[in-house]
């Protein structure tokens, strides 16, 4: 769902993969997954273009049925909560949040003391708490988000179509030196047994303009830097934080599937988000933060449970159309966060453009044989 004057790539002719997507084309595709956005957009008392975005599993609840979740990190310079837990017991306990590097630990006591309040008991203890750096859009260091904005973000949470771009944690995100921000979408899996879904969704926070493809067009090179400059500030104007580059770039990446996967298969699955990543441009460079988690629902593990537990699994020899929707699905959610993207100024006048689509789409059209 983008905004007025832009589209998501499907819109603009070009189609990512062989696999179709769901309804929707994103994460709430999966049955009972929720996202929800709290946008923070003001001039005062600070310059803040940031925001928070929840996925929550179950429908909400995701506290009384535990889905079995994996994690992989392609680079680690960044941070995300709760992955002790991820790893130990193989499985998800809370909403999933994504916001600034700085408000992680914000995040976490707002969803903690919130599962504390509304369910008691172990609910939303340990939760995913996760990042990327907004500062150059940003007053970072005004901590300009509150447990309220968290609040907000998880109570909001719904079904079908998911705003994209400059919304919730993607406010402030640069992506290919283009504004970058969150993106989402979906395959549909047609498997020996049933028909299954998987849905990815993107803060993405990285990569060098030179470096970005799409649907294998060298779109960064092609682009004309005078048409669209880098990220800029305002001549002659006081600059604390570094026009964004390989130092600041990141991605967070959530895939969700409604597939009876196992734990580690989940990881399987949030290794395979490095696959959509590259065929973006992305390589993980040594200061970027390339943190991927994967979740399925198609089991269930009630934390209130005792003794043998009956489970399904999707057998390893049939994982393949997993692994590739779940590239394909990485990979067009960055794209689309791209395309759904507005120019912003913020902080200290700084600008990022926009994707221009109309000569992004000329170039992809060139390039297909």
């Amino acid at each position: 769902m983008s905004a007025k004057g832009r589209f998501r790539l499907r819109d603009l002719g070009i189609t990512i993969g062989r696999l179709n997507p769901g309804a929707f084309n994103a994460i709430t595709d999966v049955p009972g997954v929720l996202v929800g956005h709290k946008t923070v957009i003001r001039d005062e008392p600070s310059i803040s273009r940031s925001g928070v975005t929840v996925i929550i599993p179950r429908n909400g609840k995701v506290h009384e049925d535990f889905p079995f979740a994996g994690f992989f990190g392609f680079n680690g310079v960044g941070e995300m909560t709760g992955l002790h837990l991820v790893e130990e017991w193989g499985v998800l306990t809370s909403p999933v949040v994504m916001t600034n590097t700085n408000q992680v630990g914000m995040a976490w006591d707002a969803i903690s003391r919130y599962g504390a309040n509304r369910y008691g008991g172990f609910s939303y203890k340990l939760p995913v708490i996760a990042e990327t750096y907004d500062g150059f859009l940003n007053d970072i260091d005004s901590y300009p988000l509150s447990r309220e904005d968290v609040i907000e973000a998880l109570e909001s949470a719904s079904s079908g179509p998911v705003a994209e771009g400059n919304v919730g944690g993607g406010t402030g995100m640069i992506c290919y030196g283009f504004k970058g921000g969150i993106g989402t979408a979906s395959r549909v899996v047609e498997s020996a047994s049933a028909a299954y879904t998987v849905g990815a969704i993107v803060q993405a926070n990285h990569g060098i303009r030179h470096q970005l493809s799409i649907n294998g067009a060298p779109v960064g090179l092609a682009l004309n830097k005078t048409l669209v400059p880098e990220p800029q500030s305002p001549q002659g104007a006081r600059v604390d934080a570094p026009v964004p580059d390989v130092d600041s770039s990141s991605i967070l990446v959530v895939i969700a599937t409604d597939a009876p996967l196992l734990p580690v298969q989940c990881k399987r699955l949030a290794r395979r988000a490095t696959i959509g990543l590259a065929r973006t441009g992305g390589i993980g460079y040594n200061t970027s933060g390339d943190l991927f988690l994967a979740f399925s629902t198609g089991s269930h593990y009630s934390p209130a449970a005792h003794g043998v537990v009956s489970l399904s699994m999707i057998h390893q020899n049939q994982m393949d159309p997993f692994i590739e929707a779940a590239a394909e699905a990485v990979e067009e959610s960055i794209l689309n966060a791209l395309t759904s993207a507005e120019t912003m100024t913020g902080y200290q006048g700084r600008t990022v453009h926009a994707l221009p689509l109309e000569e992004m789409a000329a170039i992809v059209t060139r390039s297909i044989p």
